[in-house]
């Protein structure tokens, strides 16, 4: 009996120990979870607060003269957006006593955005509607870049809805949607000189805020790369057609921000001589070289009109356009590219 009673009693003493052991186990787990816990909650603050810090940093370091700009105070800034682009090819030749006019456009393109800035870094979603309807048969991309000192455009564009009418011999062809394939891309780029009073910013991102009126000098550089391809048509008398546009030039120009009450009127002109052409031509694979012709020009050019309604609430309208010309006692070219853009935004 006695014997049974010790057996129990170590049994006792063994279940007893392995709960403390759990216990201590289960007690020492939730200790670390909670130090890791509160350690985690800690170091996230901190984490924000470091980032913030450099954001910060970044956002207002930069050097400018505070009676003519500012930067929001706000960290926050959301926009709705509306974009609409559109390009247009004007041309005229003369070969053997007759002249050949063209008059081609693609299709406007139409889309909203959405986009968020948190002191200058900027993301922005876009939508097509013509995408949804499957009616969209062009892809544009635009990047844009501004800064007090450098402002940069770019833009890529394959458009198959290139179309208008052709007049040979004095009949005139109108060319349909997909009969002609176009590809583009353009870059124009320029320095500011007067960078501490005068913002493009101000005009075409809201990331800055211009107080009083200024102007710039400015300086740059343009290229225009084009490729125009047709199949032929044997009905209208047209040959299979590749038409290639590559030119590069420099020049400079003036931007001035003109500035009453909470309105922002904004008007630049740069106009770049192209000093580098690579146009030419081939009809039924037969390749032809187009000269140069002083001065063929390349011309870049922005308007802009902001309304501030308080520190919170803005309007911005936008317009960016791309012209180039060349020509030479036998021809003549316009191209006209444009984008334009509507934007309501408010800060937090």
């Amino acid at each position: 009996m006695l014997v049974i009673k010790m057996k129990i009693l170590i049994l006792h003493l063994e279940t007893s120990k392995q709960f403390m052991l759990r216990l201590i186990f289960i007690i020492l787990m939730s200790a670390l979870s909670t130090a890791g816990g509160v350690h985690a909650q800690k170091k996230v603050p901190k984490l924000k607060a470091k980032v913030d810090s450099i954001l910060d940093n970044r956002y207002f370091n930069s050097k400018y003269d505070t009676n003519y700009i500012s930067r929001p105070l706000q960290r926050l800034t959301l926009k709705l957006r509306t974009n609409l682009s559109g390009n247009e090819i004007t041309s005229e030749r003369r070969a053997d006593g007759e002249t050949f006019r063209s008059k081609l456009s693609t299709d406007n393109r139409l889309t909203f955005s959405v986009g968020a800035s948190y002191r200058g870094l900027s993301a922005s979603l876009s939508l097509n509607p013509a995408s949804l309807s499957g009616k969209d048969e062009d892809f544009e991309l635009n990047v844009s870049y501004y800064s007090n000192k450098i402002s940069l455009d770019v833009s890529y564009q394959e458009a198959k809805t290139l179309n208008g009418d052709y007049e040979n011999q004095g009949q005139t062809v109108h060319l349909d949607k997909g009969s002609i394939s176009m590809k583009m891309f353009t870059f124009a780029g320029n320095y500011t000189f007067n960078h501490r009073r005068f913002s493009f910013p101000a005009a075409f991102t809201q990331s800055y805020i211009q107080r009083r009126s200024a102007g710039s000098w400015l300086a740059g550089i343009s290229y225009q790369g084009i490729e125009i391809k047709n199949a032929s048509d044997e009905l209208h008398g047209l040959p299979q057609m590749r038409i290639f546009i590559g030119n590069f030039a420099i020049g400079g120009g003036y931007g001035y921000n003109f500035v009453v009450k909470k309105w922002l009127f904004h008007l630049s002109a740069m106009p770049t001589l192209i000093i580098v052409n690579r146009n030419n031509t081939t009809v039924n694979g037969e390749r032809y070289r187009t000269g140069y012709h002083f001065p063929e020009m390349i011309f870049n050019h922005r308007l802009a009109i902001v309304h501030n309604f308080n520190e919170r609430f803005f309007f911005a309208a936008t317009t960016v356009i791309n012209l180039t010309t060349f020509h030479s006692s036998d021809y003549f070219v316009v191209q006209d590219k444009w984008k334009a853009r509507a934007t309501f935004g408010f800060r937090l």
